[in-house]
């Protein structure tokens, strides 16, 4: 359970973001969720309870919402005093194809709300979860309670995949990105995890322009594909360990995924 645990997540109007919310609910932590929707977001919030989500609608990629995402876990569930200490960077979008035939129009947005808005994020979330910390020593205060910045990457961003290689240079950015910040807070108490999904099933396909028949056909070859509480709980059992353990990496597939 993550009691006493304060939780934002990016992304979380759909998808593997709105998994990962409800996963942190049922284990007890309360939420911040981002998202550009404000009527999912209300949705969601209606339905799991005031008491443990509340929101702030916009842009990931904008430093002003950031502030005002961690400002309100502060605020709602930290009593003023207590930042949130378990930050899911999951924000993202795809595009289909390649350097070759992707869509160029789309290339700065892609990068946009894939690189920028998480690199945000993570540097926001840094400066509050170490302000309080300068040094940390073996023996100290800081293994009663984990600090956690979950990032949510993609297969893609490891291996290699022509069709979505403009998608893929976003995650590997993030991949890179992930584990410098993670060398400079390790020493401070601090544990950034990379989670990288393969294929999963949500509204991620048709949002970022394939087929759906050549998706049918992905499933029909390496099924059943992941769901978005298959991530979700991954990233809660990270978020778990004792603070001394820290899960940095994990690819996670379907069991029948071969490539990439």
């Amino acid at each position: 359970m993550l009691k006493g645990r304060i939780a934002v997540v990016t992304g979380a109007s759909a998808g593997i973001g709105e998994a990962i919310t409800r996963e942190l609910v049922a284990q007890n932590a309360p939420v911040v969720m981002n998202a550009r929707r404000a009527d999912r977001l209300e949705g969601l919030r209606a339905e799991l309870g005031a008491e443990d989500v509340c929101f702030v609608a916009g842009d990931a990629a904008d430093p002003a919402i950031i502030t005002q995402l961690l400002d309100r876990a502060r605020e709602t569930f930290g009593g003023g005093t207590h930042d949130a200490d378990l930050v899911v960077v999951n924000a993202g979008r795809g595009l289909k194809g390649s350097v070759l035939d992707s869509d160029p129009a789309q290339w700065e947005s892609l990068f946009r709300t894939n690189v920028i808005a998480a690199a945000h994020l993570m540097r926001q979330a840094a400066a509050r979860l170490t302000a309080d910390r300068s040094t940390v020593t073996q023996d100290g205060p800081w293994l009663k309670q984990p600090r956690d910045i979950i990032v949510i990457g993609s297969v893609v961003g490891r291996h290699l995949s022509p069709f979505s290689s403009m998608y893929g240079s976003t995650k590997f950015a993030l991949h890179s990105l992930v584990e410098a910040t993670r060398r400079e807070l390790a020493p401070k108490g601090v544990r950034v995890s990379l989670v990288e999904p393969a294929f999963v099933k949500s509204e991620f396909q048709s949002v970022a322009g394939y087929d759906p028949k050549w998706f049918d056909g992905v499933q029909e070859r390496i099924g059943p594909v992941l769901e978005p509480a298959d991530v979700a709980r991954l990233v809660t059992h990270i978020a778990s360990l004792p603070a001394r353990v820290h899960l940095g990496d994990v690819l996670l597939r379907p069991t029948r995924q071969d490539y990439p």
